[in-house]
C-alpha cells in the first residue's frame, strides 16, 4: 500500500514538473513575440515614411532591407544572426559578449528584424492608399508636414493597416517556434523535452498545439474587436 502511494505521489510530481516546464516555454514564447513586435512596431513607423519618400537614397535602402528579410526564410535569418555573431571581430572581448552569447538576444534581433520588414511594407501599403482628400485638407488648412503625418496621415494608414497587421501578429506567434533550434526553450522546446524524457511525441506536440491553438483564437478575437472599433465609421448604415 505504502508503495502504491509513493507511485501515485511520483506520478503527481512528474505531471507537476511537466506542467511548470510547459508554463516556462509558455512564458518564453510570449516574451519573445511580444518583444519583437512591440520593437518591430516602434521600428516600422520611421521606416515606412523612409519608404514612401521620393528621394531614393532614402528609400531604396529601405526597400532593399525589406526585399531581403521578406525575400529569405526566417529559420535562415535566425542562423545567420545566431552563428554569425561569433565572428564579429572583437566582439568576445567586448562589453556585448554577455549579452550577445545568450541565444535568447540573437533570436529577438532576428525576429525584430524580420517582423518590422513586414510591418514595414503593411505601413506603406497604408500610408500610399490614404486619401488624397484627407491630405488636401490638412495642407489647406495650414499644417506642416510633420503635423499631418502625426494627426491626419499616421492614423488614418494604422486604421488600414490593421487588418494586415493582424496576420503578421499571428503569423510571429507561429514563427517563434523555430526559437528552439538555438536551444531556447519555448513552447516548442518545452514539447521537445517532454517527447525526450517520456517518449510521448503525440501527446506533447498535440498539447502544445492546442495551446498556440488557443493563443491564435485569443488574437483573432482581439483584432476583431479593435477592427469592430477603429473601423466602425466604414460599415454601412442600417
Amino acid at each position: 500500500m505504502e508503495s502504491l502511494i509513493a507511485l501515485i505521489n511520483q506520478n503527481e510530481i512528474f505531471h507537476m514538473q511537466t506542467l511548470l516546464h510547459y508554463w516556462d516555454g509558455f512564458v518564453m514564447t510570449v516574451q519573445l513575440v511580444f518583444l519583437s513586435l512591440v520593437v518591430g512596431a516602434v521600428l516600422s513607423i520611421p521606416l515606412a515614411l523612409m519608404r514612401t519618400s521620393d528621394n531614393p537614397w532614402i528609400s531604396r535602402p529601405i526597400w532593399l532591407y525589406t526585399y531581403i528579410f521578406r525575400g529569405t526564410p526566417l529559420l535562415i535569418q535566425l542562423y545567420i544572426i545566431y552563428y554569425g555573431v561569433v565572428f564579429i571581430e572583437g566582439i568576445q572581448d567586448s562589453m556585448f559578449w554577455p549579452v550577445v552569447k545568450e541565444a535568447f538576444y540573437p533570436c529577438l534581433l532576428a525576429f525584430v528584424l524580420n517582423t518590422a520588414a513586414y510591418t514595414t511594407e503593411i505601413l506603406r501599403g497604408a500610408l500610399v492608399a490614404t486619401p488624397k482628400g484627407e491630405i488636401e485638407a490638412a495642407k489647406a488648412y495650414g499644417m506642416s508636414w510633420w503635423k499631418m503625418t502625426q494627426r491626419i496621415v499616421l492614423p488614418s494608414a494604422f486604421r488600414r493597416a490593421l487588418p494586415a497587421y493582424g496576420n503578421e501578429v499571428i503569423f510571429m506567434l507561429h514563427a517563434s517556434a523555430i526559437a528552439s533550434v538555438v536551444t531556447i526553450v519555448d513552447l516548442t522546446g518545452a514539447a521537445r523535452d517532454v517527447y525526450a524524457q517520456h517518449y510521448a511525441p503525440f501527446e506533447a506536440y498535440t498539447f502544445v498545439a492546442l495551446i498556440y491553438l488557443c493563443m491564435t483564437f485569443c488574437l483573432i478575437y482581439t483584432f476583431k474587436y479593435l477592427e469592430k472599433k477603429m473601423l466602425a465609421h466604414l460599415r454601412p448604415l442600417s
